[in-house]
């Protein structure tokens, strides 16, 4: 197989690490289409989700050209 089973794992959990950014991303919507919400410019959506997501990308790429060897017993 190409990818072995550590990188795999490494693989699901940067697409769960990114799946996580994109639900901090979440949300900020006005009941009122006629009232500004400012809630959508948190920080937590303008900066941590972003880094989140980006950390979830660069778990994925680690998982696909790292070099991770299964022990076989």
């Amino acid at each position: 197989m190409a990818m072995s089973r550590k990188g795999i794992k490494f693989m699901l959990a940067g697409l769960l690490v990114m799946v996580a950014g994109y639900i901090l991303m979440m949300g900020g919507g006005s009941p009122d289409p006629n009232v500004f919400n400012y809630a959508m410019f948190d920080a937590r959506r303008l900066v941590a989700a972003p880094l989140v997501i980006l950390a979830g990308i660069v778990l994925v790429v680690v998982a696909i050209m790292g070099r991770f060897e299964d022990k076989e017993e």
